[in-house]
């Protein structure tokens, strides 16, 4: 067993795309996501930020306060085209069709409303598709500013304290008291999305070297010049497993460390206030502990991928088996994002998401030792059972030369 460990080790080695795949794509996946990822969204906010609206109110006289500050804000412009718009419905149509970006329909006069004992009720018409957008709460900032003077301006009227307004509009105020740490708080977003990363890594580095020790050993003829060799085929499938676990747990390793280095450099030069706050936290020990529990993963993985290419009859045909695995992988992963989704002995049990839920609590700072031994004897034993599914496979003609 060992010889052909040692034998498949040195080919692998050899294979320069093989490695590529192994050590340099989980050294430069980090900074490449993280940085094409802030700079995307630091550019779309930045547009979104300096954009300047074209916009229509209609019945301007019965706010000319409004209007005027509206005209010299300086991420709007008046609509400057002939056309009249008289109703909701109308700017909703210029809207639609790219005349004006926001418009503001003014049905009464505000003043006059609140003497009678009414509210005025504007409408903001503009497009919230999309996810970054300031129009709605530029329009409320400058309406809320003049509703607070109306407001101040009437309790004066009625003779009352502006001292005591505060406390007549708002008797009682509510403030959030939080139990849980930044890290904690921030960890839960970025938390889960540390799997999505790792994870598919661990696969991709067992399904590349695991196609080729099995499909490509049949393409190649080998095979059966390997079967001739003293050694039994439990020997000779787990020689070829461990070369297949040896690739994936590299890089795991590659991978793990590659996303400390970077998060470190990234939380150095970058001003990403949640990324410090996780992350700053997170211990050597935390890295060992993520990296621990990729290991049980890496050997199921490792067996289902050599079982599937052992069945396949050509490289191309192992590949296009890797597409639905892959599928297969990330469906536990989007189950651990699902809300109230939480690491107890239940979840524990189920493969991948067991995982992906305990990479986010070591991330949180929350992580239940007992969950953890858990998924350890959990993953140990399913990974066992797949390894002795693949010797049995292996140990099958019909198989083996299908």
């Amino acid at each position: 067993m060992f010889e052909v460990f040692k034998k498949e080790i040195i080919e692998l080695l050899r294979d320069r795309k093989t490695l590529f795949f192994i050590i340099a794509l989980p050294m430069l996946i980090f900074p490449i996501i993280l940085g094409f990822v802030a700079f995307l969204t630091s550019q779309a906010s930045l547009k979104a930020e300096q954009q300047v609206h074209t916009y229509y109110i209609v019945n301007t006289q019965f706010s000319t306060a409004f209007s005027e500050e509206i005209f010299y804000h300086k991420s709007f412009k008046k609509y400057a085209g002939q056309k009249q718009f008289d109703s909701v419905e109308q700017l909703s149509e210029a809207v639609k069709e790219g005349v004006i970006d926001v418009g503001i329909f003014i049905p009464n006069d505000p003043e006059l409303a609140m003497q009678a004992g009414k509210q005025s009720q504007w409408q903001i018409v503009f497009n919230d598709a999309k996810a970054i957008n300031f129009i709605f709460n530029r329009v409320r900032s400058v309406a809320s500013k003049l509703s607070n003077e109306l407001r101040t301006r009437a309790l004066n009227d009625l003779g009352v304290d502006i001292r005591h307004q505060p406390a007549l509009l708002t008797p009682i105020t509510i403030s959030k008291v939080d139990t849980a740490d930044k890290r904690e708080n921030y960890g839960e977003k970025l938390g889960a999305l540390i799997p999505y990363l790792l994870l598919p890594l661990v696969l991709m580095g067992a399904s590349y070297p695991a196609i080729d020790l099995g499909a490509g050993e049949k393409e190649r003829g080998t095979l059966e010049t390997l079967l001739l060799t003293p050694v039994t085929r439990s020997e000779l499938v787990l020689g070829k497993f461990f070369t297949v676990l040896a690739s994936s747990i590299a890089c795991t390793l590659i991978t793990v460390v590659s996303l400390a280095i970077w998060v470190s450099v990234a939380s150095s030069f970058v001003s990403l206030e949640a990324v410090k706050t996780a992350f700053n936290s997170v211990t050597a020990w935390d890295f060992i502990l993520i990296f621990s529990l990729l290991l049980p993963v890496a050997a199921m993985l490792s067996s289902l991928v050599l079982a599937i290419s052992i069945y396949a009859r050509t490289f191309k045909e192992a590949q296009n088996y890797m597409g639905p695995l892959s599928m297969a992988v990330f469906v536990p992963i989007v189950v651990s994002l699902l809300p109230n989704m939480e690491l107890d002995n239940v979840t524990a049990l189920i493969p991948i998401t067991n995982v992906a839920l305990a990479i986010k609590e070591v991330v949180k700072g929350t992580v239940d030792q007992g969950a953890i031994a858990l998924i350890f004897i959990a993953s140990a034993a399913l990974a066992s059972l797949l390894l002795l599914s693949c010797v049995r496979w292996f140990n099958k003609e019909s198989v083996l030369f299908r």
